[in-house]
């Protein structure tokens, strides 16, 4: 309970709200929605993380063999193929390191994005393997508006672009992180002990976006943090007409 309580202590710090109790509440009598989102939130993870890095980072050949890792998990999720297996994932990680001609900021986020690739898309399949428990069928699920609302905000030249984009991140895990804690009383035993193994993640992921932010800038990110934050502070604490795992308070009919 310590180690818990020490995970989330920062993540509070930053984050300007809890969870309401009215979304616990609904949230633990559907379950079954609530994994199917939080497969899709995993997948969207790694995928963002691998934009960043295409984006910022990775030499065209970099990209292209990350563009490989996470075709399999495309291929599954949009056009229903086989599920990849592990060995199939790792294999075509060695071929994504930093290389001596990328800078020192681009070397920390290769590393760090590629780390919360590997576990994002570990946390995927995990997700999978419970859903398939409950004989839950995998599907898309539409985007609700917390993200997209989230990055509005990002400004539109570079590197403020960036450091936006970070900051997002940063948001978005801490809040994950926050809500699996949240959750953990309301989940069966099996469950419970999987939300819980992912805090130390989801903490760490924060952390690594956040730091990743402050390289960059180079200078006070507090701004335009608290910007962020109070704007995912009223979309946790709105009525939201659309329930998922990032949704506000369920406000549906």
């Amino acid at each position: 309970m310590l180690n818990h309580l020490e995970t989330l202590l920062p993540i509070m710090q930053f984050l300007r709200c809890e969870t309401p109790q009215t979304w616990l509440d609904y949230a633990a009598q559907h379950i079954d929605i609530l994994l199917i989102d939080h497969a899709n939130c995993e997948l969207k993870a790694a995928q963002n993380a691998m934009m960043l890095l295409r984006k910022y980072a990775l030499t065209p050949p970099q990209a292209e063999q990350l563009l490989n890792i996470i075709a399999p998990y495309e291929a599954y999720v949009y056009r229903g193929s086989k599920r990849p297996t592990l060995q199939q994932k790792n294999r075509l990680f060695q071929g994504v390191a930093p290389g001596t001609n990328q800078s020192d900021f681009e070397a920390m986020l290769i590393d760090k994005m590629l780390r919360l690739i590997k576990e994002e898309l570990h946390h995927f399949d995990q997700v999978l393997g419970y859903m398939e428990q409950r004989q839950l069928p995998y599907q898309n699920v539409s985007a609700g508006r917390y993200a997209k609302t989230l990055l509005k905000g990002v400004r539109t030249f570079e590197p403020a672009a960036l450091i936006d984009k970070l900051i997002v991140g940063a948001i978005i895990e801490a809040r994950s992180c926050e809500r699996f804690a949240r959750l953990i009383p309301y989940l069966e035993s099996d469950l419970a002990k999987f939300y819980q193994s992912l805090l130390q993640s989801e903490a760490r992921h924060f952390q690594d976006y956040l730091a990743l932010a402050n390289q960059l800038a180079q200078g006070s990110i507090a701004e335009r943090v608290q910007m962020f934050v109070a704007v995912e502070a009223s979309l946790i604490t709105e009525p939201d007409p659309y329930f998922c795992f990032h949704s506000g308070v369920p406000a549906l009919k």
